[in-house]
């Protein structure tokens, strides 16, 4: 780069290496295409630039890692398979029914490999209010393969979505490409399901990074398929504005109050239903200035009074 005109003998004074050296040298930038034989000038190497052949080389190497990934991840697929079988035949079905995962990367490619193997149809629930931008990088390839092949896939958000315009157009593109979305004012946890027979969920529900774990115990995977279908049933579809319940409640609305109730912070409130800090302390403060509560327990307690929170009603939230 800094003396393009140097032929080899030059080269190898300058390196102090020997000429079969360099002769070397050269051959494997060719390979790599860092420097390719010049047509201006015959006989001389030409440099490319580097932000072509460095970038290219870049992208083969991050495409040759992600195939190991995924030959890792099948192969242990594989192998838990087999694990699998042989403790059904030797009466130990339960060991190989919860499979930990430590880390984003065994997470993220884990959920490949299930999403690539599923056939029928993904349910999940997406917790945490606004997703990352690296989350949703991850996710749109993976997604538009699933959809691709015909699974149905259905997701239930927080509500608090609208309030976040990458996550918003995220989700827009989702329903573009087929796949089904509906708004809850609060989930109970972070969960996908694969074909009703495995789903992922983290280790601690309100610290994912943590690690995850896939549950393929049928009775469990049965409960967890029915929680999401009822749901479900009580979500609102995207781009429907969420109804008002009593004297123009919102349902996300009465969903903190139930959180309230219950004695949650105003940071665990916050968490979850995916909204800032700020705005669930602007949310609750309306809500005691509107029942005239002097603290949080009385507004809970008002609010029942009120109907607000009856059994029928609450029997409506998530």
């Amino acid at each position: 780069m800094r003396e393009p005109g140097l032929q080899v003998e030059e080269l190898a004074i300058r390196t102090q290496l020997p000429p079969g050296h360099v002769h070397d040298a050269l051959s494997e930038l060719t390979r790599l295409g860092l420097i390719q034989p010049s047509w201006e000038r015959p006989g001389h190497l030409h440099l490319v630039d580097p932000e072509i052949s460095l970038t290219s080389l870049l992208a083969s190497r991050e495409a040759e890692l992600l195939q190991r990934r995924q030959a890792i991840a099948a192969g242990r697929a594989a192998v838990n398979d087999l694990i699998a079988e042989y403790n059904g035949r030797n009466g130990a079905p339960g060991r190989a029914e919860i499979k930990y995962l430590s880390g984003l990367d065994d997470v993220r490619t884990h959920i490949e490999v299930m999403g690539r193997e599923c056939v029928s149809d993904v349910m999940a629930f997406v917790d945490g209010g606004p997703q990352t931008r690296e989350n949703m990088e991850a996710s749109r390839p993976q997604d538009q393969a699933v959809l691709a092949r015909g699974v149905r896939m259905r997701s239930i958000y927080l509500e608090s979505l609208s309030n976040d315009p990458a996550t918003l157009a995220y989700v827009n593109w989702l329903t573009e490409e087929g796949a089904s979305i509906r708004t809850a004012p609060v989930v109970p946890l972070r969960m996908i399901i694969f074909d009703r027979r495995a789903a992922l969920l983290p280790v601690q529900i309100n610290d994912t990074s943590r690690g995850a774990m896939v549950l393929r115990q049928s009775s469990v995977i049965t409960a967890m398929c029915a929680l999401f279908e009822k749901l479900w049933e009580d979500a609102t579809p995207i781009g429907v504005a969420p109804q008002r319940e009593h004297d123009g409640i919102s349902r996300q609305e009465l969903s903190l109050l139930r959180l309230m109730a219950e004695g949650n912070t105003d940071e665990v409130c916050a968490r979850k239903l995916g909204i800032s800090l700020r705005t669930e302390r602007r949310l609750t403060a309306d809500l005691m200035a509107r029942l005239n509560a002097k603290s949080r327990f009385q507004a809970g307690v008002l609010a029942t009074r009120a109907g607000w929170l009856a059994d029928d009603a609450a029997a409506r939230l998530p």
